[in-house]
């Protein structure tokens, strides 16, 4: 079993909603939310299950209806998950990243300039 907070992409996209959103919502909340035909709502009803096991959501029932709201911060998540990307593909090394990133052909001279500013701050 994954540690808590440790979700799968697939997830990871129903989070994102969830963080979106300003309210609890339900399984046909975020299916409306979803790309249309992504995920069946018996698929969205169960990833969020498996969030809730993970300690990554918690639901709250409203008559028959459960209400699915976001126990990982985004902000917190988003740090770590970086934090273990560098380690794993760039053995820690933020520098090997950067030079990485502006070597990519992805990287526009906006982007570069903003990173900049930055910097500059």
């Amino acid at each position: 079993m994954k540690r808590r907070g440790q979700i799968s992409g697939a997830e990871l996209e129903v989070m994102q909603i969830l963080w979106e959103a300003d309210e609890p919502l339900n399984i046909q909340a975020v299916c409306d939310r979803l790309p249309k035909g992504k995920w069946a709502y018996k698929t969205v009803g169960t990833l969020l299950v498996r969030m809730e096991e993970k300690g990554a959501v918690v639901s709250e029932k409203k008559g028959r209806v459960n209400y699915y709201t976001p126990l990982l911060d985004k902000e917190a998540y988003t740090k770590e998950q970086t934090k273990e990307f560098v380690s794993r593909l760039y053995h820690g090394s933020v520098k090997d990243l950067a030079v990485s990133l502006f070597k990519s052909e992805d990287m526009t001279e906006e982007d570069i300039d903003e990173i900049r500013k930055m910097f500059d701050l």
